[in-house]
């Protein structure tokens, strides 16, 4: 029964193979490899009986064309191939080697199907790669033609530049060729201009000196005269009055010198002749010249002590802090009773409203003068570590006076030294900056010293002109103020700051730059010396009642605002110092005329004066660089640079 199932399931599934494929069916039937029992050809083998007669006993039938193209014959040999199976030992390994067949068929079908997805993906990438290259090839063209693009527009761009450019330079020239011919004419209009003024100045000189002369001349010959009027008149009535004087003190002299010895020859007899009276008169004399000696020395030592414990240091040239008690209440009865009412007048600012006294400063330098000040007292309040502060600048400026003022403004006492005092002190410099920073830690309210010309002894320490001893006092002060301190503030000045020691400026917090005026501030400048050396206000009371001789009133007259905006703008590159020695030369002007009286005609030749003879001055200074250049340059030429690197880095 199972054989039976199995053969028409072998049938069946042959059938289905034949009608699927006929080229295929005859290629199993017909290949090269043979099953001894599937085969129908002859074969070399035995076969069973009942193979052999099926085969005898049914003859082959003779092939017909199919017009359908169905073979019946292989329909019967599969037939009789499963029958032959069925019937064979071998038929369940015979399955088994068709089922591996066809599984191998199978995958060789697969393999076929993955060789040609294969090459249709690898057509794929090919395609791909081919439109990606020509992509590229498109882009790099674009790139190539964009690049020419920009070239040519950056040639044209560089063409138009060098054109602009030489336009410009051709420009240039022009405007350096009529600049110089510019300068040349002003140059010959100035020295024109400083030969007439010079020529002016020297005429009213002369006539000045003549008039002067004249005026000395007869003023002395009308004294002369009344004098010797005077004394022919006198000279009988004194020469009696002298005779009758000099007879009464002669008679004087010679009772009162009488009664003198006569009374030390009594007691010089009572003396002598008394024992105990010579003793006492010996012992006396001896314990008073004892008592003078012990008192002169003691008092010596005492105020040595004093001096040492409450005595200001020997560097310090001004200070506020009192040299011992009760010198401040001492010094201000003692002005007080000198000048009386008008020391008021006298400190107070004159035409200075800005709260930094007779300090005269740009808005802007001005507002950070008055930040510190607020900033030092703040900080004086919250007992915080004070900041150090460098001012520099050309001279005259003003650097000391505020450094003055941001003592006054923030409460705190005020101590000024130079630096050029240290360098003649020797080994003793040491000593002394110490004594300064000890006496300074002595004050209540906090010290802000100042050094005038740090530069002179706070210069680079590699300088081969600096001493042993100034090494040693830089040293010193650079150790007394390492770290911040509550009790001082350190304020240098100097008109050179590059050649302060770099330790020194590690040391600054605040630097402030002191530039020369400008012309509004030079404005206001001649106003307050004006009103300070000129005004009634400070001259017609000046001494106090202790001075019988009360200085000459000055009288301005025909003195405007515009006089003084002209005289502004001619004093171009004055420092304040300066003005304020032009407005003392102003001063002595007026004192030479016999009205004192001043005028815009005296105040203008003054101010004319004072600007050629400050042009004078930086003309002399130039030369002197121009000559010391040469000088150098020369050395160098002469082989001797070290000279040359001497001088440079000296301080």
């Amino acid at each position: 029964m199972a054989a039976a199932r199995l053969t028409s399931c072998v049938a069946v599934t042959s059938a289905a193979v034949v009608s699927m494929s006929t080229f295929s069916d005859r290629a199993y039937a017909d290949s090269s490899f043979r099953f001894p029992f599937f085969s129908s050809s002859p074969s070399n083998a035995p076969s069973p009986p009942n193979q052999s007669s099926d085969t005898n006993s049914e003859p082959p039938a003779p092939e017909e064309p199919n017009k359908s193209g169905f073979d019946p014959e292989s329909l019967e040999r599969g037939a009789k191939a499963l029958r032959q199976i069925n019937s064979s030992s071998y038929s369940k390994q015979v399955f088994d080697l068709m089922r591996k067949q066809e599984q191998t068929r199978l995958a060789e079908l697969d393999a076929e199907r993955v060789h040609y997805e294969l090459i249709q993906s690898q057509g794929d990438i090919e395609r791909q790669r081919k439109m990606a290259e020509e992509q590229r090839n498109l882009i790099q063209e674009q790139a190539q033609r964009q690049a020419q693009v920009l070239r040519y527009e950056d040639e044209l761009a560089r063409k138009r530049m060098q054109t602009d450019h030489e336009a410009q330079r051709l420009h240039n020239v022009e405007l350096v060729k009529m600049q110089e011919e510019s300068s040349v004419r002003k140059e010959r209009a100035r020295q024109a201009t400083e030969e007439q003024i010079q020529s002016q100045q020297r005429q009213t000189e002369r006539e000045r000196a003549e008039i002067e002369r004249e005026t000395i001349r007869v003023k002395a010959m009308a004294e002369a005269e009344g004098r010797v009027h005077e004394a022919k008149l006198t000279e009988e009535h004194n020469r009696r009055m002298l005779i009758e004087r000099l007879q009464g003190e002669r008679d004087k002299w010679l009772a009162a010198i009488n009664t003198t010895f006569s009374h030390i020859e009594g007691g010089l007899r009572a003396l002598l002749t008394d024992r105990d009276k010579l003793l006492m008169t010996v012992g006396g004399a001896t314990a008073l010249a004892a008592g003078v000696y012990t008192t002169r020395e003691g008092a010596k030592v005492t105020w040595g002590y004093i001096n040492r414990i409450l005595g200001q240091p020997s560097l310090i040239r001004e200070s506020s802090m009192a040299k011992f008690p009760g010198s401040k209440i001492i010094s201000q009865a003692k002005s007080k009773l000198l000048h009386g009412s008008t020391l008021a007048g006298a400190e107070k600012p004159f035409g200075n409203k800005n709260g930094l006294g007779n300090v005269i400063l740009h808005p802007s330098l001005q507002r950070r003068i008055e930040h510190l000040a607020r900033a030092t007292s703040n900080t004086k309040a919250h007992q915080a570590p004070f900041r150090n502060m460098l001012f520099y600048g050309p001279p005259g400026t003003g650097k000391t006076m505020v450094a003055r003022e941001i003592a006054r403004r923030s409460g705190l006492d005020y101590a000024m030294m130079t630096g050029g005092d240290v360098a003649p002190l020797g080994a003793q410099a040491v000593t002394k900056i110490h004594d300064i920073f000890d006496w300074a830690k002595k004050s209540r309210k906090g010290l802000l010293l100042f050094i005038d010309e740090a530069d002179a002894f706070l210069c680079e320490r590699n300088s081969t002109l600096m001493s042993e001893a100034q090494r040693s006092a830089l040293n010193a002060l650079l150790f007394r103020t390492g770290d911040q301190s509550r009790d001082i503030v350190l304020v240098l000045a100097t008109n050179r700051p590059g050649d302060l020691d770099s330790a020194v400026t590690d040391r600054i917090d605040e630097v402030i730059e002191f530039p020369l005026p400008g012309e509004e501030e030079r404005l206001k400048l001649l106003k307050l010396y004006l009103n300070k050396y000129l005004c009634d206000d400070n001259n017609g009371s000046k001494g106090g009642f202790l001075l019988k001789k009360q200085p000459q009133k000055i009288t301005i007259k025909d003195l405007s605002e515009d006089d003084f905006r002209e005289a502004a703008k001619k004093t171009e590159g004055f420092s304040g110092r300066e003005i304020a020695k032009l407005m003392a030369s102003v001063q002595a002007a007026v004192y030479g005329r016999p009205d004192c009286i001043l005028d815009s005609q005296l105040f203008k030749e003054i101010v004319d004066y004072k600007v050629v003879e400050h042009h004078q001055r930086l003309k002399l200074a130039a030369e002197d660089e121009t000559d010391l250049e040469e000088s150098f340059r020369l050395y160098k030429s002469l082989g001797l640079g070290g000279f040359q690197h001497n001088l440079s880095t000296s301080c």
